[in-house]
């Protein structure tokens, strides 16, 4: 059976959302103990491309496959799983690339570059580092991987945090704040 990405963002009700994220089928790594462990060989860089051996992976079918078996470590090291290994991949950045955002309800929902959708909340935190003169906004994915939001995701998600009513009385931060499944994220790096 062909593969088919998920519709657009925009055209999509949040439930809509939910019911893509709960019918990817993804591979339960943490039931998986695999014995053997060694390097993939493989890289993710800063704007999402995938490498291995030197080599860049195009197909996005391949990089969907390995995004599927994606984990990272309490130490930040990424790996890919099987059932049988366990091998080391190096991830310049972020293991993935978020490269759209709508507000769609009470939710912030985003598009990878993986063709995942995350719903950002409790579980799926948004999270500000860097500094204020250059500032990088993550959201968390799944098995400790997180996305990096694109220039014109960041845009986005800054126009969304701009819209909203200002209050006075919250002080200049408060209007660098999105919510999103009842939790409220601030854009300003800490």
């Amino acid at each position: 059976m062909p593969y088919e990405p998920p519709p657009n963002l925009a055209s999509l009700s949040l439930a809509q959302v939910a019911e893509q994220v709960a019918s990817r089928k993804l591979p339960p790594l943490a039931s998986w103990n695999p014995q053997q462990s060694g390097d993939s060989k493989m890289q993710i860089m800063r704007d999402g491309r995938w490498f291995h051996d030197g080599g860049q992976i195009k197909r996005p079918a391949m990089i969907r496959a390995f995004a599927s078996l994606l984990t990272r470590d309490k130490t930040g090291q990424h790996w890919l799983v099987t059932p049988f290994e366990k091998l080391t991949i190096e991830v310049e950045d972020a293991a993935f690339l978020a490269t759209d955002c709508q507000a769609i309800e009470d939710g912030l929902a985003f598009h990878l570059n993986s063709d995942d959708l995350v719903v950002a909340g409790p579980d799926n935190p948004i999270m500000a580092r860097g500094d204020a003169d250059a500032p990088a906004i993550y959201v968390a994915v799944r098995n400790g991987c997180e996305a990096r939001l694109n220039r014109s995701t960041y845009e986005q998600l800054a126009n969304i945090a701009l819209a909203k009513p200002f209050d006075k009385n919250a002080g200049a931060n408060e209007a660098w704040t999105v919510a999103s499944q009842g939790a409220r994220f601030s854009l300003i790096p800490a």
